[in-house]
């Protein structure tokens, strides 16, 4: 049966580190979804910097499989949005690789991709820019598990404290760009951040945790 080859445009999720002739990476795709992609560890350095990608990158690439889809190999890329940004900050680092993972063990129905990719394309630029990572993380995880149809809106909120509840509230309906830094304290976000994580365990198929 001929090989598959698939074009399309996607983020880098996730890297593992090297095999001795395979990378394995997760990449997310508008049209496709997730899609497990394997690397091959080129010997000359020309060759690897040809097709290497980095984490949370936008990249149209070129991909090919022997069984149908159920791996990808990657036989071209180009670059279309660096993340170097993210990497500057381990706050900002720590909060998008939460996501990615988030987003790479949660995938969603094929209607939700491109619902899906626009969210991941605005978390990335917010994790890259001034905002507090922590923000963007608690706003990107509410909107990614209401998207996917949970209830955070009807049950999650009105189950906070009222004055945590008028603070998650603001922190949602306002945009990064008009947020204050002191419209929540770090306490506050980190109280936040793990109600909203123990709500999507306790009540829905999230898997919000590394499998272990």
């Amino acid at each position: 049966m001929p090989a598959v080859v698939l074009h399309t445009e996607a983020f880098v999720l996730l890297k593992r580190p090297p095999a001795e002739r395979f990378q394995s990476c997760t990449l997310f795709s508008a049209e496709h979804g997730i899609l497990p992609v394997f690397i091959r560890v080129a010997q000359r350095a020309a060759s690897q910097q040809r097709i290497a990608l980095d984490l949370f990158e936008e990249a149209a690439v070129q991909l090919e499989s022997s069984n149908q889809g159920r791996t990808w190999f990657l036989r071209e890329a180009r670059v279309l949005a660096r993340a170097a940004a993210i990497g500057r900050s381990y706050e900002a680092l720590r909060a998008a690789s939460a996501f990615a993972a988030l987003i790479a063990r949660n995938s969603p129905a094929p209607e939700g991709h491109a619902r899906t990719w626009t969210l991941l394309r605005a978390a990335f630029a917010a994790f890259g820019g001034p905002a507090d990572p922590a923000v963007v993380l608690f706003k990107s995880m509410y909107r990614f598990a209401r998207d996917e149809g949970h209830p955070l809106p009807q049950q999650w909120l009105p189950s906070l404290p009222p004055g945590l509840r008028r603070t998650a509230e603001h922190l949602l309906r306002t945009p990064l760009a008009d947020l204050d830094p002191a419209a929540a304290t770090a306490a506050a976000l980190a109280d936040l951040q793990r109600r909203l994580e123990e709500y999507l365990r306790g009540h829905t198929e999230l898997l919000i945790d590394e499998p272990r």
